[in-house]
């Protein structure tokens, strides 16, 4: 069951739910999700003498950050891969389970946000980190406070016996900034 504006609000207010700030509730809360804004905080991907990256290591030196100032557009350009940021914290409570999608708009000039690992698990906290690519034609700016992707709720039938906020191996729990990929901690991926 996918919940409704009126009980996104009810939860809201009850604190069970957070969603910080929230500073434009009558555009944000939609008849079934709650809009979310884009950050000023980036992470773009270099082109290195590498050879590939390697999942079983710690991705160091492929990537850099950026920051932005709030009155300067991003630029994503045709077949560029980033990381954007959430404004938004967000506390999932352990009985939910969010759903990340991007905004059609949004979609309708080539830029696909969050391509993959749409679920936010019970329990979890802090700020989304968005996977943003541009299959478009032309480069596309992206403003910092822009409505940039949507979350919808899903009610499941018990609490999570072991949430988000509670597995040891939670590789990005209360992530505050963009977090390059923790691949390397997965226990399948490791050398025996």
């Amino acid at each position: 069951m996918i919940l409704p504006d009126h009980e996104i609000k009810k939860l809201l207010k009850e604190g069970r739910l957070r969603i910080e700030p929230l500073d434009d509730p009558e555009n944000q809360i939609q008849p079934a999700w709650v809009d979310l804004r884009l950050g000023n905080e980036f992470v773009v991907f270099k082109v290195t003498g590498t050879p590939y990256i390697d999942t079983r290591k710690e991705t160091k030196g492929y990537s850099e950050k950026i920051t932005i100032s709030e009155d300067r557009p991003f630029i994503i350009h045709p077949g560029e891969f980033v990381l954007g940021k959430v404004m938004e914290y967000i506390s999932v409570p352990d009985d939910l389970v969010g759903s990340v999608d991007g905004r059609s708009s949004l979609g309708r000039l080539g830029i696909v946000v969050h391509t993959t690992s749409s679920s936010v698990n019970p329990g979890w906290d802090g700020h989304l980190v968005l996977e943003m690519a541009n299959v478009g034609k032309m480069p596309v700016a992206l403003y910092p406070g822009m409505r940039v992707c949507k979350i919808t709720f899903h009610k499941m039938t018990s609490p999570a016996e072991v949430p988000y906020s509670k597995r040891k191996n939670a590789k990005y729990k209360n992530q505050m900034e963009i977090v390059n990929s923790r691949m390397h901690e997965d226990t399948d991926v490791q050398d025996s």
